[in-house]
């Protein structure tokens, strides 16, 4: 059995979008700026002081006027492998020798990638010192896929990366699903598709998901932990100055209103100074701002920051890491699940063997499934020959085959760090000159990956709030209607979540889903960044 099923009608993806007048993109932009305004679909504005106070103006999220084209069996099979999913990763999370090889600082990754190394080693220390109290991990991922159709052949997924920290865009991923559901509500979009029917687009029920997710970690640490308190509260770890705080704030009114669990907020930097462990009970405090006399006492961290080096300036801010993963909060996630997302691991996975170790339950049918949905990939320094069986004719006689490999084929290939959050792939023609300066050392902390074949010709309409020129002198600007058409890449993101530990019952869902879509020119998809608009899916 394979995931790749045959189409008996195959969708013309250069065909999308829709053909619509001037009239009616303006109608829809209104529709689209006027819900996303009212409904919570939105940013802080571009420059908002670092330290204001509460919000007093915000924009609308960037967003797709219409849905992205999605064949149905394979958003389907997405929607399959997310449990699969869930649970390798967790079972990776827990397997201490396999990531001690692949990412630690004295055999893999850690060696040479500073950033990894340090968790690692602040890890490997509480180990040491039994400073791990938590048997519980929680996991909130995203599964990330491109549609993968080379020419001549029937569309596939292909799984871009796999995130287990700082999962993003879950809430607004739902409010902008619920737009475009609202816009055939309320146009029809104007019957210009026979596709853009009511039935075609899926519900996303992802903020309801993701909350049931940090919920059941909460109840885990008030029914378990010794002395813990049920007036315990859940940490958001934020950035400071974070324009994507309404994505945040729909989850923190699900867990109060649907759950009656109360948030704190507190970036890496303040909790530096307001985060304490008891050392008898390991029950992790915070002080709040406004009343530092007043302890709170928490029952899950929830990262949605420290993902990056530079989130660590100073040494105090490893410290509190560490701190915090020494606690009895359960974290969301831990160090070792942070470390199971790396890159180096995704490769590793594709090895012979690899998967079938930590799924030894799963039938070979969901393994072929599962393996059907990884792209090739490999180490820079890895003992690896050409694809085509050639020797060394471009690289130097001391390079590894897996970089000699990157330089032959560098016109389909990314190459990838131990990073999350966008920016810092490399891509294609700037892969030569970038292993000519790659130090020999550095090679283990990244991977080559084939380039994903997306679909051609597909166009949709992309809208930014505030980012278009409106000068009546430019006839040929769209102002009119304030959206930009272009051919557009779309990557969709599936979320599950897995509540976990040894000796712990593995609970795990799949959640929702995630659609970005960017300029097809764009190599980077991060929304944050400003890369990519939100967008939702019609079914084909």
């Amino acid at each position: 059995m394979t995931a790749v099923t045959k189409l008996d009608d195959p969708f013309d993806f250069s065909a999308w979008p829709p053909t619509l007048s001037e009239e009616q993109l303006r109608v829809l932009v209104g529709n689209s700026s006027t819900y996303a305004l009212s409904h919570g679909l939105l940013y802080l504005p571009p420059g908002y002081p670092l330290h204001s106070p509460p919000p007093q103006a915000a924009i609308h999220a960037p967003l797709s006027l219409i849905p992205s084209p999605f064949p149905r069996n394979l958003f389907g099979y997405a929607q399959r492998l997310q449990g699969i999913y869930n649970v390798l990763y967790a079972r990776i999370a827990m397997d201490t020798p396999f990531l001690d090889e692949i990412m630690g600082a004295e055999k893999g990754v850690g060696r040479v990638d500073t950033f990894i190394g340090e968790l690692w080693r602040g890890w490997k220390k509480l180990r040491d010192q039994e400073k791990l109290p938590q048997p519980h991990h929680l996991g909130l991922f995203r599964s990330d896929y491109l549609l993968h159709a080379p020419e001549g052949q029937q569309p596939s997924i292909k799984q871009v990366e796999f995130n287990t920290i700082s999962i993003s865009f879950g809430c607004l991923a739902q409010r902008v699903a619920e737009l475009h559901r609202f816009q055939h509500a309320a146009t029809s979009y104007f019957d210009s598709s026979p596709h853009l029917k009511r039935e075609n687009f899926p519900k996303n029920e992802s903020i309801a998901g993701l909350a049931k997710g940090l919920a059941a970690a909460h109840k885990a640490y008030v029914s378990q932990a010794p002395g813990a308190s049920s007036q315990a509260k859940i940490l958001f770890v934020v950035q400071p100055g974070e324009r994507n705080v309404f994505d945040q704030k729909w989850l923190e009114y699900e867990l109060l209103e649907k759950h009656s669990i109360h948030i704190v907020r507190q970036t890496s930097e303040e909790l530096i100074s307001s985060a304490k462990v008891d050392d008898t009970t390991s029950i992790l405090r915070v002080s709040p701002a406004l009343s530092p006399q007043r302890d709170i006492e928490i029952s899950v961290v929830y990262y949605r920051s420290a993902y990056m080096p530079d989130e660590y300036p100073t040494p105090e801010h490893y410290t509190v890491r560490f701190l915090l993963e020494s606690s009895l909060a359960i974290k969301c996630p831990t160090i070792p699940l942070q470390l199971a997302g790396g890159k180096k691991v995704q490769e590793v996975l594709g090895k012979p063997g690899i998967v079938e170790k930590f799924l030894p339950d799963f039938t070979p049918e969901q393994i072929a499934e599962l393996r059907d949905s990884f792209m090739d990939m490999w180490g820079l320094d890895e003992n690896i020959q050409p694809s085509d069986g050639t020797s060394d004719a471009s690289g130097t006689s001391h390079e590894p085959p897996g970089t000699t490999k990157a330089r032959r084929e560098y016109t389909s290939l990314v190459l990838k760090p131990q990073r999350e959050g966008g920016g810092n792939n490399v891509y294609k023609d700037d892969i030569p000159a970038f292993l000519d300066s790659l130090p020999a050392e550095e090679r283990e902390a990244w991977i080559a990956m084939r380039l994903i074949e997306v679909p051609r010709g597909v166009r949709g309409w992309l809208l930014r709030a505030g980012s278009f020129d409106t000068s009546e002198n430019d006839a040929s600007n769209s102002a009119k209607h304030n959206a930009v058409e272009a051919e557009v890449v779309s990557e969709l993101g599936i979320f599950g979540w897995a509540l976990f530990g040894q000796d712990q019952p593995l609970e795990e869902q799949e959640v929702g889903w995630l659609v970005r879509t960017k300029g097809k020119d764009s190599n980077e998809g991060g929304v944050a960044t400003g890369f990519s608009v939100l967008d939702s899916l019609i079914l084909v």
